[in-house]
């Protein structure tokens, strides 16, 4: 009922607005190549799509919308939904990428440890289910304050341009 007091804060965050109202979405869709952000990333700046590093099959970008700070995602440039669906090469540099990304954020920040993970399916969590992206997600000790658990609100301390900046000169050159 409007109005009626409950135990919930609220941090107003409008600019996560666009998200809710898929205003990002493009006309064709997350299901088509051609309105994937995942498929849409990779054709633009670093900056700008938050690439942090590219390799021949697949590429590591940050989450719009991260857990915690570093919070990253590994994706295949081809648009596929399971991962039974990619190829040897592309499984292969999906592994090493989620590694490097691991060390790429310990050396930025000194995580103690992460969490790692696919939901393939939307029914299974995926918001974006037509096209694989595993995540990578820093912990720290004590990173579940009373702020998620209590206030049902996360503190990032770092902007995403920042984050990206960091992680991308941490990241080993693939070429070396």
């Amino acid at each position: 009922m409007t109005g009626v007091p409950d135990e919930v804060d609220r941090l107003w965050t409008p600019h996560r607005m666009a998200y809710i109202d898929d205003a990002l979405r493009r006309e064709e869709g997350y299901d088509q190549p051609a309105g994937c952000p995942f498929c849409h990333a990779p054709g633009l700046g670093d900056d700008e799509s938050l690439v942090v590093a590219r390799g021949r099959t697949v590429f590591a970008v940050l989450n719009l919308y991260p857990y915690n700070p570093g919070h990253l995602m590994v994706c295949p440039y081809r648009h596929v939904a399971d991962y039974t669906d990619l190829d040897e090469a592309e499984t292969v540099e999906l592994a090493r990428f989620t590694q490097t990304a691991m060390s790429a954020v310990r050396a930025c920040s000194g995580a103690h440890g992460f969490n790692l993970g696919m939901n393939q399916g939307a029914v299974a969590g995926a918001g974006i289910a037509a096209h694989l992206h595993q995540h990578v997600v820093p912990r720290w000790g004590g990173d579940t304050n009373f702020m998620p658990v209590v206030g049902r609100t996360k503190v990032l301390p770092q902007l995403l341009g920042d984050t990206r900046r960091l992680l991308a000169k941490a990241w080993p050159d693939a070429s070396a």
